[in-house]
């Protein structure tokens, strides 16, 4: 069965989307990052955090076309053809950017600036220019390096952009 763009999946994503909203995110991201940093303009830093964390809650907890980005994202990406992958990983990456986003909402709500911030603002950056230029969702990455540990399941791992969730197969000797 094939999952189009309009579908919410909780097994699997389009990875069109999916870049497209890493893209989104990147770019409101770096901008509020260069006012902060150099323009030493706060408000938009805070705002953007504070937006990324109740997107990336929506994500994590409904799905991409449940979050504001991720509706933007699919009415950009709607005229190409869906490109199923597994939402397990994403998913997972996507709570990496939920616990980096709660992490950012708290440091610039209550005024915290220079290093920190900084630092994990330009990881944040880093992961999502990756993901939306690159299609290397280093989440995804990690996924697979913990699943087959069974520290997060094995449900919905096989269908990911260049074999990057694949896991071995199971081994009939354990």
């Amino acid at each position: 069965m094939a999952v189009t763009t309009r579908t919410p999946s909780l097994l699997a994503v389009d990875e069109h989307r999916a870049r497209a909203a890493a893209g989104i995110t990147m770019v409101l991201g770096a901008v509020a990052f260069v006012e902060a940093a150099y323009a030493k303009q706060y408000v938009p830093i805070r705002v953007v955090t504070t937006f990324f964390f109740l997107d990336f809650t929506l994500r994590v907890v409904r799905g991409l076309p449940s979050s504001p980005v991720g509706v933007v994202a699919g009415w950009m990406t709607r005229h190409l053809p869906a490109e199923p992958v597994a939402a397990a990983p994403k998913r997972f990456a996507w709570t990496l950017g939920l616990v980096m986003s709660a992490a950012m909402t708290v440091i610039t709500n209550v005024h915290i600036t220079g290093t920190l911030p900084k630092t994990i603002c330009l990881i944040c950056l880093t992961l999502m220019w990756l993901e939306a230029v690159l299609g290397l969702c280093l989440g995804c990455v990690i996924y697979r390096a913990l699943a087959p540990r069974g520290w997060l399941g094995r449900t919905a791992n096989r269908i990911c952009p260049d074999g990057t969730c694949a896991l071995p197969a199971p081994d009939p000797s354990r």
